[in-house]
């Protein structure tokens, strides 16, 4: 316990460190270094720098902190919840259904009515991917709750099955889409932070800082399931509602951060693992740290994305995947002596 409560102080140093470094890589040569040194000096920031520091860089950076820290708390919550070291927030239906929102969005766009597209106006394939993800999750939390109590293997096969639904109705679309939707449809299902803004950070901030928080009071009670649903109500756990609000906050965080960002993988599933080697099985530090490890490797991610073939920029979901299905394979050949699947 008390070395994973040490592991905070260290990652949010990281962290910190890795977000200044992001602020100076870019296209542009404009250096957060010399800016700060104006700034102290009472100098005024030229235009460029203000654009390029303040309106690009640093929502991007903000929002690579939120979707790591949402999809890797996200991961540790699952993976509590189903007590199965594979599961991801894909299981609760979020990707799936929000990937179907986006698509929706993306190919049926020029169909929407007139209030909508006012409404929404460049966010419609977020917004669409949001509320896809939420749709997904309340329908299947519908399909495997019975009587007032959730089948977790009910919601498993659930899931599968909404899964495998979603994606035949994404493949529809896709076939009837045109060559312009059919790059937009690839490059948001590779992942990317290029779009971000203040406006994505203040729309998906809220949501993943509220889910997060929720998620972090969710540790006693993954602790209490770990030892069996019986187990966890006879020591006065009260499993639904462990279950409901575990499943509710992956869909938000998850939702919210899918929505900005687009499919990006691994995140997820390699952070709870990594941690779990290094500081134990404790849900309580191990939820906040794998929020801060998440937040971390994302954003490194992002960095590595944008110089490796500079000045053009790599999906940041190509990048997770060549980094993390390696990981997650040594975690797999080391740990598959002890993992019953």
């Amino acid at each position: 316990m008390a070395r994973a409560r040490r592991l905070h102080g260290w990652l949010a140093l990281a962290v910190v460190l890795v977000g200044l470094f992001s602020l100076t890589v870019g296209a542009t040569d404009v250096a957060l270094g010399p800016a700060l040194w104006k700034l102290a000096t009472g100098e005024a920031l030229t235009r460029m720098e203000m654009i390029v520091l303040w309106d690009i860089r640093a929502p991007r950076l903000v929002l690579g902190l939120l979707v790591g820290a949402a999809l890797a708390m996200g991961g540790a919550v699952m993976q509590g919840l189903f007590r199965n070291p594979l599961a991801d927030p894909g299981l609760v239906g979020v990707s799936a259904g929000a990937g179907l929102g986006a698509i929706t969005a993306i190919v049926l766009a020029g169909a929407a009515p007139a209030w909508l597209a006012v409404a929404t106006g460049d966010h419609l394939v977020a917004v669409a991917a949001f509320f896809g993800g939420w749709a997904s999750t309340l329908l299947l939390y519908r399909v495997s709750t019975r009587r007032g109590r959730t089948s977790v293997a009910t919601m498993l096969l659930a899931g599968i099955a909404l899964g495998a639904l979603a994606g035949a109705l994404s493949g529809i679309l896709v076939y009837i889409s045109d060559d312009r939707q059919l790059r937009d449809l690839t490059f948001w299902g590779l992942g990317s932070l290029g779009g971000a803004s203040w406006a994505k950070v203040l729309a998906a901030g809220p949501i993943i800082l509220l889910s997060l928080a929720v998620a972090s009071a969710l540790g006693r009670g993954l602790n209490g399931l770990a030892l069996g649903e019986a187990t966890a109500g006879h020591i006065g756990l009260n499993v639904q509602w462990v279950k409901g609000g575990a499943i509710l906050t992956v869909a938000g965080a998850t939702g919210a951060a899918v929505a900005v960002s687009g499919g990006i993988g691994f995140i997820g599933i390699v952070v709870p693992h990594l941690l779990r080697l290094s500081s134990g099985p404790d849900h309580r530090p191990l939820l906040i740290n794998a929020a801060l490890l998440g937040a971390l490797l994302l954003v490194l991610a992002d960095v590595i994305a944008r110089v490796i073939i500079a000045p053009a920029e790599l999906p940041i979901g190509i990048v997770t995947a060549v980094l993390g299905a390696p990981v997650f394979l040594w975690i797999l050949l080391r740990q598959r002596g002890m993992v019953d699947l």
